[in-house]
């Protein structure tokens, strides 16, 4: 498996992290109830596999996240480029903005980041 690879209640609960870190684990738990609907042990299955796979760390029942939230959303929006547009990020942002208008500061931050890119 992809070492960034979440699925999607992983990647909700790696958010609870990503937004609460460093966190207890009774926390954890207490939050996975409210914003997820979890039960305590569907949150200690999934804090374990996720940490198995070298994305969160739990020591002395402290959870922190090793992966950062922008590594995750890095990988995710390579992959959804490579395998529904073959790679195409003109493509993308095509299907992406379909109707929608930018304004001009959104337009003006993607050539920003675009004229970055090419450097």
């Amino acid at each position: 498996m992809e070492p960034y690879k979440l699925f999607d209640a992983e990647y909700k609960f790696a958010c609870l992290i990503w937004d609460n870190e460093p966190i207890n684990s009774t926390d954890l738990v207490k939050l996975s109830q409210t914003k997820l609907g979890w039960k305590k042990s569907t949150t200690y299955t999934v804090l374990r596999k996720l940490c198995e796979r070298g994305i969160l760390r739990n020591e002395e029942a402290t959870v922190t996240a090793i992966v950062k939230k922008t590594d995750a959303q890095k990988y995710e929006s390579q992959t959804v480029v490579e395998k529904a547009f073959d790679g195409s990020l003109p493509q993308f942002l095509t299907a992406f903005l379909g109707e929608k208008k930018l304004s001009k500061e959104e337009a003006e931050e993607l050539k920003r980041i675009i004229e970055e890119a090419a450097r």
